[in-house]
């Protein structure tokens, strides 16, 4: 099978080095993709900067099926132009993308299916947003409507927190039209998982939940970030919360979705925090997560390129369901009875400004090993085949073990061996698993 691949982020070099291991796919390109990409893949450099491009290209190459990594594809309607072109997408159409590219549009779905989920508005007008917010006593979450790059998130403590976000988005415009509107919906307190659930748009299949650590500081703290680090699996989220998850939750989204009309195939990614009163959606995504996918596929066993092609197709259940599933029970498919975690590198600044073109050291460090990996998320190539660093996130040091803690000391360990000038890091990542 050969499969153009879509994106050129972290979340894309797992799925290149997952689907590289696949029995089934024998070509894997990647236009564009980074030098950790360039391992696992052919990755030409190609001006595609449309979906009938992008379907041009993957009808030129014969693609057997289609991957799109990232949200902003998907959200333009990529998967509809592939399709139109007779090409298999794993990725939700235009529509189906609105779940992660409007959180009014996902808030909507969420009330549509009884799927449990903080109380919310949403507004284009800031003197009547400022309101709501003062009757949630100031404290509240803040969200551009539209994509932001996982920066459109403000948790605010306080009223004049509050305040600040809403002139932000809709006085300054500060996400451009995605701060058009804004959605503000009260502060849910609990422990947040993430799920990751492959779906045909009949069958909902759940991966192995993993934890992620949005802030910048230790011990959670600071700015919003797309993710410093995370582990899989969340040890405390067991069956009996994944089988609500899964009956509250993601089949609901799925049938709503299907009932309007939305045919939606790919990955339905669900954030969710686990309060007193069960797990409430926090939000929806369109595609895999960054970084838990470095997490999750790491413990995936099976041909993921067979199943993703059995999403694609409307088949998926009847390649899964005999001996990894049966009905009423939320086990995941094909996981691997071990622990994962990686930890982000990020460049000095992030999230804020950054200086890009700073040599990579030690890329190395996890050659040999069958337990670890180095997943390039931000960097380029020099103009001396150097690897040098381009955007926030520029890697992600991952490891699978028995244990958490081994994987914790094996990715730590191969912290010491990476560096590049600015670099940095969270040294407690899954220290919520490790204190329950």
């Amino acid at each position: 099978m050969k499969i153009l691949l879509i994106g050129g982020g972290g979340r894309e070099h797992a799925i290149a080095w997952r689907l590289k291991a696949s029995p089934s796919v024998t070509r894997i390109v990647c236009p564009n993709g980074n030098p950790g990409i360039a391992r696992e893949a052919e990755t030409p450099r190609a001006e595609l900067a449309s979906p009938v491009a992008w379907a041009e290209y993957g009808a030129e190459m014969g693609a057997d099926l289609v991957v799109i990594g990232p949200e902003q594809p998907l959200a333009e309607g990529v998967a509809d132009a592939c399709e139109a072109k007779g090409l298999r997408v794993f990725g939700p159409t235009k529509a189906g993308a609105e779940i992660e590219a409007s959180k009014a549009f996902a808030k909507d779905i969420m009330v549509s299916a009884g799927i449990p989920t903080a109380a919310s508005e949403t507004f284009s007008d800031a003197t009547r947003a400022l309101d709501f917010a003062k009757s949630l006593g100031g404290r509240c979450v803040v969200k551009a409507d539209g994509l932001a790059a996982g920066k459109g998130v403000a948790m605010c403590e306080t009223l004049d927190d509050a305040r600040a976000a809403i002139e932000e988005n809709l006085t300054g415009h500060r996400f451009g039209a995605s701060s058009a509107r804004i959605v503000i919906e009260e502060w849910l307190e609990g422990e947040e998982v993430s799920i990751l659930a492959l779906t045909d748009g009949e069958e909902v299949f759940p991966l192995v939940p993993s934890q992620d650590h949005k802030r910048a500081g230790e011990g959670d703290t600071g700015l919003n970030t797309g993710g410093m680090g995370a582990y899989a699996p969340v040890p405390w989220f067991g069956e009996e919360y994944l089988t609500s998850a899964l009956s509250m939750v993601l089949r609901p989204a799925i049938a709503e979705l299907r009932r309007r009309g939305i045919p939606y195939k790919g990955v339905l990614y669900a954030g969710l925090m686990v309060t007193k009163d069960g797990p409430k959606v926090l939000e929806f995504n369109c595609r895999f997560g960054d970084p838990e996918t470095q997490v999750v596929l790491p413990l995936f066993e099976g041909d993921l390129g067979e199943t993703m092609l059995a999403c694609a197709e409307g088949r998926l259940g009847k390649i899964l369901l005999p001996p990894h599933w049966q009905e009423g029970n939320a086990q995941t498919i094909g996981m691997r009875p071990d622990n994962a975690v990686v930890v982000v590198m990020a460049s000095e600044g992030y999230p804020g400004t950054v200086r890009d073109g700073q040599p990579i050291h030690g890329l190395d460090a996890a050659d040999g090993l069958s337990n670890a990996m180095i997943f390039h998320a931000g960097t380029t190539a020099g103009p001396n085949g150097e690897v040098l660093t381009k955007g926030g996130r520029v890697l992600g040091l991952t490891a699978w073990g028995r244990t958490l803690q081994s994987s914790l000391s094996t990715v730590y360990d191969l912290a010491g061996r990476v560096s590049f000038d600015g670099g940095w890091l969270r040294r407690d990542i899954a220290h919520r698993a490790l204190g329950k």
